[in-house]
């Protein structure tokens, strides 16, 4: 449905930049030509056609469609942005709400007691973020840290 949506907001801004560049170019040959046109009558004093009557046609007909197109292009843009930024959110806080529930079970289940490398492989982190955050934890939580012989830190949460 989103690829769906993506073309057709692509194929209508091209087409409504299309048309309005369609128009913009002829209003741009009207002017041009208006100024080196020089009516010519005959002896019954008719006027020549005017050469840029189709112009006009032009101009209208490229502001008519190109202005909806455009307009429902960046309409359809702009939902799609929107769409994609609550998405983003929702997985965000989804993220953050497992990586909560995770954190909150180790502490029960040791006491307390939180090391990097059981949080990283219970949450399925990469180490240097779930270092990151239980550092932000033990800050909101004044935590205790030990670190063991071989440099391992380990976390202490008073219960």
């Amino acid at each position: 449905m989103k690829t769906a949506e993506k073309l057709a907001a692509g194929w209508l801004l091209t087409l409504g930049f299309m048309f309005l560049t369609l128009s913009a170019s002829a209003a741009l040959e009207k002017v041009a030509t208006r100024k080196q046109y020089i009516p010519v009558t005959d002896r019954y004093d008719f006027r020549a056609p005017n050469p840029t009557s189709g112009d006009n046609n032009t101009v209208v007909g490229g502001l008519i469609f190109g202005i909806p197109s455009l307009t429902l292009g960046v309409w359809l843009t702009l939902g799609l942005y929107r769409q994609s930024r609550q998405d983003k959110k929702a997985l965000n806080q989804e993220r953050s709400d497992r990586l909560q529930s995770t954190f909150y079970e180790m502490l029960q289940e040791n006491h307390g007691r939180v090391t990097v490398l059981g949080f990283a492989m219970q949450s399925q982190l990469p180490a240097a973020d779930a270092r990151q955050y239980l550092d932000q934890k033990a800050k909101e939580f004044n935590a205790n840290f030990k670190v063991n012989e071989e440099g391992a830190v380990s976390y202490h949460f008073d219960a």
